[in-house]
């Protein structure tokens, strides 16, 4: 999942915006780094990012896409899941989706002023341009998701294959977007569980 899942699964937990959205960008064990909310946060998008890439659906998406690109596969999938939540966004939330990035916005606003540490500067770069550039909104059309990974493509020569993998999200679109669907509810039921099963709530 990217970073519109993660809020979306923040607010669904009743857990830290910050937290979940610094996932990607804080390494090693997080206690003690930031306050109490931010650290659980963090490890509810690891749970999500692990329970994810182990979901038995997501390993059959892998094989759609052609071998050498099979390495790439979780990447692209994570920004294809975004789009699929984000034109399917009035099935899973009451608000427009733009109310919702709004909202979220706020609430990532509100809480760092509240954190006293100092998170990362990419991580800081990153939100600014989140919302700047209106990603969260622009994930549902698909020809932003080939974009995106296109220009994720060019951050090195390592990573230059996953330009490709947009034209496999698209070949197999229906078949992906069924397989969304039911990894989707089955992780906001996972997620709940955890955060009661963490002893969180």
């Amino acid at each position: 999942m990217n970073f519109l899942a993660h809020l979306h699964i923040a607010e669904h937990t009743g857990t830290s915006f910050v937290g979940n959205f610094l996932g990607d960008f804080i390494k090693g064990n997080p206690s003690g780094k930031f306050n109490s909310d931010i650290v659980q946060g963090i490890r509810l998008h690891r749970f999500v990012d692990s329970y994810t890439d182990r979901h038995q659906l997501v390993k059959l998406a892998k094989p759609l896409f052609a071998k050498e690109l099979r390495r790439y596969a979780p990447i692209a999938l994570d920004m294809f899941w975004d789009h699929f939540l984000a034109k399917h966004w009035s099935q899973f939330h009451h608000s427009s989706l733009n109310d919702f990035c709004q909202q979220a916005q706020l609430q990532i606003e509100l809480e760092s002023a509240r954190e006293i540490n100092t998170f990362p500067e990419r991580f800081k770069k990153t939100s600014t341009l989140v919302w700047q550039q209106k990603w969260l909104e622009s994930y549902q059309k698909v020809d932003n998701i080939q974009y995106a990974l296109e220009s994720m493509s060019l951050r090195s020569i390592r990573m230059a294959p996953l330009a490709l993998t947009g034209e496999t999200l698209v070949k197999h679109y229906a078949a992906l977007s069924e397989i969304f669907f039911e990894l989707y509810s089955d992780l906001l039921d996972k997620t709940a569980g955890y955060i009661t099963y963490e002893g969180y709530k």
